[in-house]
């Protein structure tokens, strides 16, 4: 095996400037042994702990290189960094979801499954840089950005008041709502949080009841995020929910060091699930909110609005990749009932097979399946949208089913045999590729009993 480190080399040398440095020291000290030996000691321990760290460190690099060989899924230098809703740029991928940062354990709680059929994607592509976005209201002012020259392009905030998607006009009752948030490094504590609105909006200025201060509110509920607690804390932040119904607060809570979304960590994935009355709501991989009767029952919400109050001068919010699915995944009678599951729900960097730490949700299901069916086995298909070229596709497609069954075996510890996998490019379209969720609905992964 060919030799990655040579630590003796590198311990010779140190050493040699050791006893110089020791020898330098005792000469300066010669008038008390006793604190000379002490000296001694001390600089020797040093010594040790220092080379321990450059070993650990060369350790830790080879390691990772093996690792990333073995996976196969290390990133080509000069790829695109994670779009989606069909999008271009950074924050979102190729599956149409936000893109985040960490990877979740396999022990985390994070247990959020979008939905599965994607209704409405806004990665504001379409508008350009410096306008108001075309399909969206206000009564105040927004531009669409964009941060990092990534490509990405943003809403930014920029005013007092409320923004919302015209095309999202009904909110199913099992549904998901998913979008990228970033805020400005020097938020301050005494800038306004931002608002989430999911509201019973009459009129077509309605939605102007639901941003801070807001009068004529009937039914909703809305939740907040701040990145700055008291004390201006850099890793947590603050967040309130309040449910109101037939123009009544029925509900109020608020909640300090709230995490997941603070200075340090300014640019976050959130995801929000409604089920019937019930509402959850995830930071990152940190479930934020998770109340039982959040909404009415039989409550028909039809808006989402997004909007802050007063700030400083340059302070602002920025959202992108919003994703609106319907539908509540029934993994299990699909997969062994039915024999197959299809989900949009597991997410990619863009034009390659990482996978984002927002899959982890729909992954942990599927292994949990296979667990307690331990003769189960499973075929995974890897699918894309028609955007480049077939071949490419088709070799995108199943390095990426590849990457889940590496996901599932490394993470969850299902054996390898009983998983083959597939790719089947742009070949086996669901839905029209004409359209941004058209597209969302054919970049899939699927589950197909053996």
């Amino acid at each position: 095996m060919r030799r990655i480190w040579n630590y003796s080399s590198v311990n010779i040398i140190i050493m040699k400037r050791v006893c110089i440095v020791i020898l330098t020291v005792l000469s300066a000290f010669s008038a008390n042994a006793q604190v000379l030996k002490k000296l001694q000691k001390k600089v020797e321990r040093k010594v040790e702990q220092r080379v321990e760290r450059k070993t650990d460190r060369a350790i830790d690099k080879g390691l990772d290189k093996v690792e990333e060989e073995i996976d196969g899924t290390a990133k080509k230098s000069g790829s695109k960094s994670s779009p989606a809703p069909g999008g271009k740029g950074t924050g979102i991928n190729d599956a149409g979801a936000p893109a985040a940062g960490k990877v979740f354990s396999a022990q985390s709680k994070y247990d959020f499954v979008p939905g599965e059929k994607v209704i409405a994607l806004e990665d504001f592509s379409q508008d350009a840089v410096g306008d108001f976005p075309g399909k969206w209201n206000t009564d105040a002012s927004g531009e669409i950005v964009q941060l990092g020259g990534s490509g990405q392009h943003w809403l930014a905030l920029t005013s007092k008041g409320a923004v919302t998607p015209e095309f999202i006009n009904s909110i199913p009752e099992n549904a998901t709502i998913e979008f990228d948030l970033a805020v400005s490094p020097d938020y301050s504590y005494y800038d306004a949080p931002l608002f989430v609105s999911i509201a019973q909006s009459e009129g077509k200025n309605g939605f102007t009841a639901w941003q801070h201060f807001g009068r004529g509110r009937k039914t909703g509920t809305y939740f907040t995020l701040h990145p700055v607690d008291a004390g201006n804390k850099h890793n947590a932040g603050r967040t309130e929910i309040q449910v109101w119904e037939n123009g009544k607060k029925i509900m109020e809570n608020k909640r300090s060091e709230s995490p997941g979304f603070s200075r340090s960590e300014h640019t976050v994935h959130v995801s929000v699930w409604r089920q019937q009355q019930r509402l959850r709501v995830y930071v990152g991989e940190h479930k934020i909110w998770d109340l039982p009767r959040a909404f009415v029952a039989n409550g028909k919400y039809n808006s989402l609005v997004f909007s802050k109050h007063n700030s400083k001068d340059g302070n602002h919010y920025y959202i992108t990749n919003i994703r609106l699915a319907a539908g509540d995944p029934d993994t299990r009678h699909k997969l062994l009932n039915e024999g197959k599951f299809s989900t949009t729900g597991i997410y990619f960097n863009s034009g390659s097979a990482v996978i984002k730490p927002e899959s982890h949700g729909v992954i942990k299901e599927i292994a949990e399946v296979l667990k307690e069916n331990g003769s189960l086995k499973v075929r995974i298909t890897g699918h894309t949208d028609s955007d480049g070229g077939s071949d490419q596709n088709m070799k995108l497609s199943a390095q990426r089913a590849a990457a889940v069954k590496a996901y599932l075996a490394r993470q969850f510890g299902i054996a390898a045999a009983r998983m083959e996998t597939d790719g089947k490019g742009a070949a086996a379209p669901v839905a029209d590729n004409a359209t941004a969720e058209g597209k969302a609905q054919n970049r899939r992964v699927e589950f197909t009993r053996l």
